[in-house]
């Protein structure tokens, strides 16, 4: 079997928060698919969809429990820089936009990194890799 498309569901406490925390970042929102029960994003080159719904919408619709995001986690997201410098502009961007930077950047290998979670506690991090 194929699939046609993968994308991701997270849950979150407030959709005014998310959205404006994520069109801060820049990120380009699917109107469309913003409702009283989510609000929904477009990332990348690729546009990946990650929509984010009101957490006890999910639960209801997903039958099953999220993690407590403050001692757990679900999954880390990476998003790919050009360079060292760009990592650095990202962390300005996601500091001014609200986000909480929870691993300073760090060299790795040959590449160069930090973490960082959204209002809701999602994790991410931003990542220089060269050749990639």
């Amino acid at each position: 079997m194929k699939t046609k498309q993968i994308w991701a569901n997270l849950a979150v406490k407030d959709l005014d928060v998310t959205t404006k925390f994520y069109i801060a970042l820049g990120f380009t929102s699917n109107n469309s698919m913003k409702s009283d029960e989510l609000t929904s994003f477009s990332f990348g080159e690729n546009n990946f969809i990650i929509n984010f719904f009101l957490k006890d919408v999910l639960e209801t619709n997903t039958k099953t429990e999220f993690s407590n995001l403050q001692t757990g986690n679900e999954v880390i997201f990476s998003f790919s820089a050009e360079s060292k410098d760009e990592v650095d502009q990202w962390m300005a961007i996601i500091i001014k936009a609200g986000g909480k930077i929870f691993a300073d950047p760090y060299e790795i290998g040959e590449g160069y990194t930090f973490g960082f979670s959204d209002p809701d506690g999602h994790k991410f991090n931003v990542l220089y890799w060269p050749g990639m």
